[in-house]
């Protein structure tokens, strides 16, 4: 069996305390190699303090222009930064989110992604992929040689929670399914202490199940490794450094 690649990343870093906790777990007693910083949010310095000091952790940016959540099959707006609609000011929006960054960690980050993937969005896809490639760092999902995988997400498109998706289980059938040689597996954790959002208890059931030894166990028996987004460019000859 060919060695496979896993980068498990942890995306809202600092956007709460609670969420901090459950991220720095997953991380120290879990599979947690990444994660993302969201800058805007007070207890964004408590996070990068500890990825300043936790080089085991790869911290990209995870840029915020607001969130969204459902209600009774409507989606409503939580809160809003800077208008989607408005390309140019997503880009200075995102720019000043990257001097925060910098502000933050004294660092560039390793990778980009965004709260609920506006950069996916397809008149917003432009500005993302210049400060990509003005970073020389990859995007989600568009990273040809990282494979993104977010199925580990315990609620569907409409906010019902579905919890059986983010078991030990769960998470056992999709390392076994890993097809690519490079994955980067999306996960969420945390605890909901004063969190605003739809993603909630879900976040602490993520934590048990990323520190399960049984996790573990299986990486070995798999052989897939874990890595970060550090050691995640492919080399020259094509392998990966």
């Amino acid at each position: 069996m060919n060695t496979r690649y896993l980068i498990v990343n942890a995306d809202d870093f600092g956007q709460s305390r609670g969420i901090n906790r459950g991220i720095m777990e997953a991380h120290e007693q879990g599979i947690v190699t990444s994660a993302s910083l969201m800058v805007r949010w007070p207890a964004a310095p408590e996070a990068a303090a500890y990825a300043r000091s936790h080089r085991s952790l790869s911290l990209g940016l995870h840029l915020d222009f607001g969130e969204w959540r459902c209600r009774k099959g409507r989606w409503l707006q939580l809160y809003e930064v800077v208008p989607i609609e408005d390309p140019r000011g997503v880009r200075d929006e995102a720019w000043r989110q990257l001097a925060e960054f910098r502000r933050f960690t004294g660092a560039e980050p390793t990778h980009l992604d965004s709260h609920q993937h506006i950069h996916r969005r397809s008149e917003l896809e432009p500005v993302f992929l210049d400060m990509a490639r003005q970073l020389n760092v990859p995007l989600r999902s568009y990273a040809p040689w990282i494979r993104y995988h977010g199925g580990f997400y315990g609620q569907d498109d409409t906010g019902t929670s579905l919890p059986e998706r983010i078991t030990v289980d769960a998470l056992l059938a999709t390392l076994e399914g890993l097809d690519g040689a490079f994955t980067e597996l999306g996960c969420h954790p945390g605890y909901a202490d004063g969190l605003d959002s739809m993603y909630l208890a879900e976040r602490a059931a993520e934590i048990q199940t990323l520190c399960n030894p049984r996790i573990r166990s299986a990486l070995r028996s798999l052989q897939i490794d874990l890595r970060s987004f550090r050691d995640s460019a492919p080399s020259k000859n094509g392998g990966l450094q």
